[in-house]
């Protein structure tokens, strides 16, 4: 099984990718016109003992899951292996824990995408495997009952915008008080329109409404728990993708950072990490995102009982705190986004700081940077994979690491 979830097979000594295939399978295939390593599955005619039965009816053309029809075992151990292989293809020898199962309810955010063709015929839904074409869905069993309605809302409102002729994102988020919707790519909207989805939020009782940030309409404030704080979410916040797994992550950050008085978390968003640690140790949270910071900065100061937040909007990528900064703290935490931290991790591979923690959802550039740390002198403690993203190949990984 490759890295992206597809089987792999040998033809000519060069490998072939066969989506929804599976190791050991026997299948008929065509091939792809203008990808040579590429087939599509057509039959199976020798099936794995390990293949089920996928649990939703639009697995195999909507890309968003990969591995449906895999058992669960042999799907675990496959996802622990990608870490593994990471780290392997890094030089970097390591004892990977267990794949911890972090699915929980399920999604509590999705991105649907709608189009419209000439201005009449609607598409709502997730696109296609490798490719831009859209999947029309009603359903979707990976997302979290909290999203219920989600997709119905979604209809409504490309239904209105669909004569703007523009391809549209949906982003869905669920909070305490409701569905949190930020509509993108709509371009600017005349009186009338705006009245329409105003008049379709309320129809749905959605907790807020926004275009590009902009606020179209609002019931109630969209707010999440983070540990013991309340975080205000503004629109199109970025958040973990399940709960179970940002508690999970959190809860594994929490106990390699035990006994740290002063910890920097970078990368921090609205605070996910930092609102939690800030319940035992003095926090300097950095991000370039200034409304996440904003949010940050308000649930702490409303929170009793939490230590002091200072935090900073800084690009990380351009200007990662250096030794002299780094040096103050206990301990480090880095979340990137999936491009990784490689300055950041260069910065603190040439600094004192004793206890570095580093989450990552890409196990490529989480291998490159532990290469950066461990060149530079750290002892990589603890590797733990986190599963969130069930069904895909992506996952999730926290590490110790120690001076």
């Amino acid at each position: 099984m490759g890295h992206r979830g597809d089987g792999v097979a040998e033809v000519r000594e060069q490998p072939v990718y066969v989506p929804y295939a599976l190791p050991g399978e026997t299948v008929e295939v065509e091939a792809v016109p203008g990808h040579p390593d590429r087939r599509h599955l057509l039959a199976v005619s020798i099936a794995s003992p390990d293949r089920v039965e996928p649990i939703c009816p639009h697995f195999g053309t909507c890309g968003g899951c990969a591995v449906q029809h895999w058992s669960r075992a042999s799907y675990r151990a496959w996802k622990r292996g990608l870490v593994i292989d990471a780290l392997a293809q890094a030089g970097i020898e390591a004892q990977v824990a267990d794949l911890l199962d972090a699915h929980g309810e399920g999604r509590r955010r999705a991105v649907f995408h709608a189009r419209a063709h000439n201005h009449d015929i609607l598409e709502v839904g997730f696109a296609a495997a490798r490719s831009h074409r859209i999947v029309d869905i009603d359903r979707c069993p990976v997302l979290s009952p909290a999203l219920a309605g989600a997709i119905d809302a979604a209809w409504d409102l490309a239904e209105i915008l669909k004569r703007k002729g523009k391809p549209l994102d949906i982003q869905v988020t669920a909070t305490e008080a409701g569905l949190d919707i930020d509509l993108r790519g709509s371009g600017l909207l005349p009186p009338t329109l705006m009245t329409k989805l105003a008049q379709s939020a309320d129809a749905h009782r959605l907790a807020r409404l926004t275009r590009h940030g902009e606020l179209v309409a609002q019931r109630a404030t969209p707010t999440i728990r983070v540990g013991k704080a309340v975080v205000s979410l503004p629109p199109g916040a970025f958040l973990q993708a399940t709960a179970a797994g940002e508690a999970e992550l959190a809860r594994l950050v929490c106990a390699h950072a035990e006994g740290a008085r002063t910890i920097a978390d970078l990368f921090c968003g609205i605070g996910p990490f930092a609102l939690r640690l800030a319940e035992r140790a003095k926090i300097t949270a950095a991000d370039s995102d200034a409304a996440a910071l904003a949010a940050l900065d308000v649930a702490a100061k409303s929170t009793p009982g939490l230590k002091s937040i200072a935090n900073e909007r800084r690009d990380l990528f351009r200007r990662p705190l250096v030794e002299t900064e780094l040096n103050q703290f206990d301990a480090v935490v880095f979340d990137p986004p999936r491009q990784g931290a490689m300055a950041q991790a260069q910065k603190l591979a040439r600094s004192e700081v004793p206890v570095v923690i580093a989450v990552s959802c890409n196990a490529a550039t989480f291998a490159r940077d532990l290469r950066i740390l461990l060149d530079g002198g750290y002892r990589l403690e603890t590797v733990t994979p986190v599963d969130q993203f069930r069904y895909t190949p992506h996952v999730e990984s926290v590490v110790r690491l120690v001076r």
